[in-house]
């Protein structure tokens, strides 16, 4: 079945952003007793749940990786595969490096300084997702911005396979980041792990990273016991084309993210009715193309689209509103119509530029706001892992000066010890 043309006024802009992933009441309570386990039980819950959904025994198979594991995973990968994993470490840290900051001062002539420290988190949590595929593009994205901020102690956590292992080529990925605490644990019981810390695993100051659903509500429901990058859901696409779109190009653009989840959401958007209608009967022919068809095929049926807009405008105005994870425009002036975006977590402009591009090679990180979070998250990069502190140092001038003002205020809001404070030093 050929999946029919919505025009802008039937859409369900609910279900396009995917606003409600995660709304379940009966998951949450499970994550939370899982949580609680892990905080009372520590390693033995660990065990007990890796054996439970995984199928894994962590007493034959260890739970952290061992350095005889990561030296059999470099002779288990092929030198294309660490040639290109090279060089996106380079693309990647060269462009994270840009976002480095600095701290700073001012002095005023009255001889107050006041500024700002920019220092880095000590312990950081990553996870890498497992399952039905392993990602060591996700352990690049997440550790280079947190090396590059200067994070001391970054470990990892990742699903095991049955075989107790993790993939030679995620461990790989992992040691040429510098990470060298890696363990085989996924889930909810992971995160929970990283939160508050077990026999084995120290707690860490913050976790990130995309997951399933438990990992989710994990993140969602220890946030303030540790600190979180965002609450990721399901992967989107959302492309916005002209008649320069290439229906074979967009139909396979639309289906890297529907492989990904079945849950995935893969959107195209245009006023070139030709453009959509070509571009829809080309997803089904490449859809039975796909080693993971059935999942892409899912996804497609579920939760694609293709809407048709009255012109570019509309367009744009239908993007924000979903404020979609990866945003492709493909029309003929892409950057004219780059200032218009308000809420996308990247945006990846004209046909030479499939978001596979920045998923894996060019620099920016693929650890991207979803479920319409893009109004108000941003994509991970290094400030998610410094902390700023600002500082003050007043001069006798300036307290001078600036006293009766802030006894004002002070005792404007009831709080007379906060006005003395001030008063004993100019008396």
């Amino acid at each position: 079945m050929v999946k029919p043309i919505l025009k802008y006024e039937e859409i369900d802009l609910q279900k396009l952003s995917r606003k409600s992933y995660g709304d379940d009441s009966e998951l949450e309570e499970r994550v939370a007793e899982i949580i609680t386990r892990i905080k009372d039980q520590g390693d033995q819950a660990l065990r007990e749940l890796t054996l439970k959904y995984d199928g894994v025994d962590l007493l034959k198979t260890g739970l952290k990786v061992e350095q005889s594991e990561f030296e059999a995973a470099y002779k288990q990968i092929d030198r294309g595969f660490f040639q290109a994993l090279k060089q996106a470490i380079e693309n990647i840290k060269e462009y994270h490096e840009r976002q480095k900051r600095n701290s700073w001062l001012q002095t005023a002539e009255d001889g107050s300084v006041m500024g700002q420290l920019i220092r880095p988190l000590q312990r950081v949590g990553i996870y890498v997702p497992g399952g039905t595929a392993a990602y060591p593009s996700s352990v690049l994205m997440n550790a280079l911005p947190a090396a590059v901020a200067g994070v001391e102690q970054i470990v990892m956590v990742s699903p095991p396979r049955p075989d107790g292992s993790l993939l030679p080529e995620v461990l790989v990925a992992a040691a040429e980041c510098g990470i060298k605490e890696v363990y085989k644990i996924g889930g909810a019981q992971a995160i929970a792990a990283l939160a508050y810390g077990t026999e084995t695993i120290m707690p860490v100051d913050k976790i990130t990273g995309p997951g399933n659903i438990y990992v989710t509500l994990a993140k969602k429901q220890l946030y303030g016991t540790v600190d979180i990058d965002m609450l990721a859901g399901p992967s989107e696409i959302l492309i916005l084309a002209d008649q320069t779109g290439q229906p074979q190009e967009l139909a396979a653009d639309l289906l890297s993210q529907a492989e990904h989840d079945k849950l995935a959401s893969a959107v195209l958007i245009s006023p070139d009715r030709a453009l959509l209608d070509s571009t829809v009967k080309e997803v089904k022919r490449q859809i039975e193309l796909l080693p993971r068809a059935e999942i892409a095929r899912e996804a497609w049926e579920k939760y694609g689209a293709a809407i048709l807009v009255r012109d570019l405008e509309q367009g744009m105005e239908l993007v924000n509103k979903i404020a979609p994870e990866h945003f492709e425009l493909v029309v003929e002036d892409p950057f004219a119509w780059l200032g218009k975006v308000k809420n996308a977590g990247a945006v990846f402009l004209g046909r030479n530029t499939p978001e596979a591009v920045g998923d894996y090679f060019a620099g920016p990180n693929h650890i991207l706001p979803t479920g319409g979070t893009a109004r108000f998250y941003s994509v991970l990069d290094v400030d998610a892992f410094v902390k700023k502190i600002s500082f003050i140092n007043y001069s006798e001038e300036a307290l001078k000066r600036d006293a009766e003002a802030i006894m004002i205020l002070a005792r404007r809001e009831g709080l007379e010890a906060h006005a003395r404070s001030i008063e004993v030093r100019i008396k």
